[in-house]
This record gives C-alpha cells, structure tokens and sequence, in this order.
C-alpha cells in the first residue's frame, strides 16, 4: 500500500462526503439567508423563525434525495471494497 493509493482513496472519500453534503448545506444557507432577510424586513428577531424552516428544508431536502445519497454511498463503497485485494496485495 503506498502514499498515492492512501491519497486518492482520501481524495475520492472527501469528494464522496462533499457531495452527499452539498444539498443538504446549500439549502440549509439558502432558507437561512431568506429568513434573515425577512427578519430584518420586519425587525422579527424571534430565534424559533429561524431555525424552524431551516430545520424543515434540510429534512424535506433529505426525504427527496435519500435515494441519490444513498447510491452515491454505494457506488463509493464497491469501490473501496473492490480495490481492497489491490490495496493489501501491493498489485
């Protein structure tokens, strides 16, 4: 096993994580920023209306792309477990 498996088995697991994520953190920010903006409008400063759609897009996000998330997992572990005799064989 050398330096440059390690690293493209890092770089492909970072790339696999940052995907999965991305929605998730690009809706939670967008919902976020909204809300802000609405606050500011009309000078609302209650903590519960921020945090309460934010909660409800990061869930309605996670509902609708489950599925997708999960054959990204998948298809990323085949791949590890697929590699692991020419990790530990050194060909």
């Amino acid at each position: 096993m050398n330096e440059q498996t390690v690293l493209e088995l890092a770089q492909q697991a970072m790339i696999t994580a940052l995907t999965i994520a991305a929605p998730v953190l690009i809706v939670g920010a967008a919902v976020g920023l909204l809300v802000g903006m609405f606050q500011a409008l009309t000078q609302i400063q209650d903590h519960t209306l921020s945090f309460v759609p934010k909660i409800i897009a990061m869930i309605l996000v996670l509902t609708l792309c489950l599925p997708w998330f999960l054959d990204q997992m998948v298809e990323f572990s085949r791949s590890v477990i697929s590699n692991i005799p020419t990790v530990l064989g050194g060909g």
